[in-house]
């Protein structure tokens, strides 16, 4: 095979989506690579595949860095951007057959929240070992650290990690099943409806950029007190409303249309049979990727709903 850009964009995009939470960022960052690939003179790429990974790697790093003073200005809870998963996403394919869980669960919206309490460093390190299954010597090349402050990196960010995975993830069924009772659930409108679904401490989660009215700034937590807000949800919702289910972050997940545009993505995070988790991304600026992904798609008949 004959290599060039193109052949590593899926792996650049995985490596910076990952990285940044942000499929606009993160098309970003790969322009930028084949800007600088295309100004580099031939003769001084040695290997293709870790030049193009440094480059991204690097543009991430810096990128995270600036985010942080960026994310503390941001107005209300700041969730990472949504983006379709479809079979044939090519991104989002594991290195290896026994790396399939691990690639598949850290695109997750649960997995991507949870690296934001790494450092840039300790999140780079971790995804290039954990996800894309990279040599401690290449990712110390990438980050330009030494390979030992790399090992050092990797154990502080998997053990911080593992403390806070969920313990009883549900399986891809419970997943599918549960989401599509909280669509039916949305249907019904009542506060029974939702309170059979939710854990006992749910949290519901809203992220609006301060570009949506009526989009919560903080957290919502509790069973009673998180129906309620879907309930007045459902009977506030406009009457051209439409919804499906659609693979989102690599699960099940709720997408609201408005006259043919994305309104909001709603992913649930599950565990047994009960939803712990509610993120409902509203943020137009977020949800622009998944629009245009969902272009061509063909959509299940829009009936009645949130």
């Amino acid at each position: 095979m004959i290599e060039n850009f193109e052949t590593y964009r899926p792996l650049l995009f995985a490596i910076a989506y990952r990285m940044l939470g942000s499929a606009m960022e993160a098309e970003d960052a790969v322009q930028e690579a084949y800007l600088r690939f295309q100004a580099t003179p031939p003769e001084e790429i040695r290997a293709l595949k870790p030049f193009l990974t440094t480059i991204v790697t690097r543009l991430c790093l810096d990128q995270l860095k600036s985010a942080r003073a960026q994310r503390e200005t941001y107005v209300g809870y700041w969730l990472p951007e949504p983006v379709r998963t479809d079979d044939d996403s090519e991104w989002i394919k594991p290195m290896s057959v026994e790396n399939a869980a691990v690639t598949h669960e850290s695109v997750s919206m649960a997995f991507l929240i949870l690296l934001e309490k790494l450092s840039p460093v300790e999140r780079a390190v971790f995804l290039l070992r954990e996800v894309f299954d990279f040599e401690y010597s290449e990712i110390a090349d990438f980050v330009g650290k030494e390979e030992a402050a790399c090992r050092q990196a990797f154990h502080r960010a998997r053990q911080r990690v593992s403390q806070q995975r969920s313990r009883f993830r549900a399986s891809a069924e419970a997943r599918q099943r549960i989401t599509q009772r909280f669509l039916e659930a949305s249907y019904d409108g009542s506060v029974e409806a939702f309170m059979s679904l939710l854990a006992e401490d749910v949290v519901a989660i809203a992220d609006g950029g301060g570009k949506i009215s009526g989009a919560g700034l903080y957290p919502v937590i509790g069973r009673e007190k998180v129906a309620r807000l879907y309930s007045g949800l459902v009977h506030r919702a406009p009457a051209n409303l439409t919804a499906e289910v659609a693979p989102i972050n690599g699960v099940p997940a709720i997408i609201l249309w408005v006259d043919g545009g994305v309104f909001s993505i709603i992913l649930l995070e599950i565990e047994g049979d009960s939803i712990t988790q509610i993120c409902n991304v509203v943020n137009p600026d977020k949800l622009r990727h998944v629009q245009d992904a969902s272009t061509g798609v063909t959509r299940s008949e829009p009936g009645d709903a949130v």
